[in-house]
């Protein structure tokens, strides 16, 4: 599917609702076999994450950084807050990393699409939680 030329808007369709889904489940998945699988199925396979404490190329970098991830985090949750929210070829969407006692930390991430819809870049800017 081409991209769409600039200035259009992308209408918020199941598939990039989905995408977003898959990516956040992702970050939530503890076994490791199946957070490849959503990682293989939210992220192109020449995709690149990339945030100010981490980064992870190709669908096994990615799978290996989030694991890493969790294991710095353990017994807290993704949960999408806002988005997500697209035109042309371009993806944000806001998250809050939870715990027991609420929200430790929240970000919001900015996305290119590859032509198949799933992720191609995706870059983090991080926040700590509000109080």
């Amino acid at each position: 599917m081409p991209l769409p030329t600039a200035g259009t808007l992308l209408p918020m369709t199941n598939t990039i609702n989905a995408v977003v889904d898959t990516y956040i489940a992702s970050w939530n998945e503890g076994d490791e076999a199946r957070r490849r699988e959503l990682v293989a199925r939210a992220f192109a396979d020449d995709a690149r994450y990339l945030d100010p404490l981490m980064t992870g190329e190709g669908t096994d970098g990615i799978a290996a950084m989030i694991g890493a991830a969790q294991a710095q985090f353990p017994g807290h949750r993704f949960e999408l807050a806002f988005g997500p929210d697209a035109h042309n070829d371009v993806v944000r969407f806001a998250w809050q990393l939870v715990g027991d006692d609420g929200p430790v930390a929240g970000g919001t991430d900015f996305a290119t699409l590859a032509d198949d819809g799933r992720l191609r870049n995706v870059t983090g800017f991080l926040e700590t939680a509000h109080a």
